[in-house]
């Protein structure tokens, strides 16, 4: 049996244990010991981060050959078009190539705790939100795309990882659950 955290990292923490400056880590909510990241989340985006015991479920979740699509909520700057979303969907040219067909759509409503500090807003610049599902993993990929079709991204949560949910967890909230096989059965 394997042992999985569900981690909601909140904004401005790092997805490591330990650092030298006096930023947030994982270990200012993880106390359990012998756990570590599968995956990570950059420190300004928020949301669903695995912790596991088993090394070989910790390669498997992280590889993206198995693909276990990771679904992201962007609050993006501007009324984003379908036009955009069409294109985030059928795959974007980045400086480092060309990412996956993902799948695209517009959020209308999305209950999430607030952001510590606020997200910067414009008076005359509405936003909106967008859900994105990857099936790899490029740095910083959901920026980056979502920048490359006009609507920069403000706000990133993960919202979840293959099977797994953030559903239930405020900022700094974990449970626990258990994974019969590093298989993800």
């Amino acid at each position: 049996m394997a042992r999985l955290i569900l981690l909601n990292k909140p904004y401005d923490m790092l997805s490591q244990f330990t650092d030298q400056g006096d930023r947030q880590t994982l270990a200012d909510c993880v106390q359990e010991k012998g756990f570590y990241p599968a995956g990570r989340l950059d420190r300004d985006s928020e949301g669903l981060l695995l912790l596991t015991d088993c090394g070989k479920l910790q390669a498997r979740i992280s590889d993206p050959k198995h693909k276990l699509g990771k679904v992201y909520w962007a609050q993006v700057e501007g009324d984003i078009s379908e036009q955009a979303l069409m294109r985030l969907a059928e795959g974007v040219l980045l400086k480092d190539g060309q990412t996956r067909p993902a799948q695209a759509r517009r959020l209308l409503e999305v209950e999430v705790w607030p952001r510590n500090p606020p997200i910067r807003e414009r008076k005359l610049i509405p936003t909106s939100w967008v859900e994105l599902t990857l099936f790899e993993g490029k740095n910083r990929q959901v920026r980056r795309m979502t920048a490359a079709v006009g609507y920069p991204t403000l706000r990133l949560i993960r919202a979840s990882i293959g099977p797994w949910q953030l559903e239930g967890l405020l900022p700094g909230e974990s449970r626990m659950v258990e994974v019969a096989s590093p298989g993800l059965e």
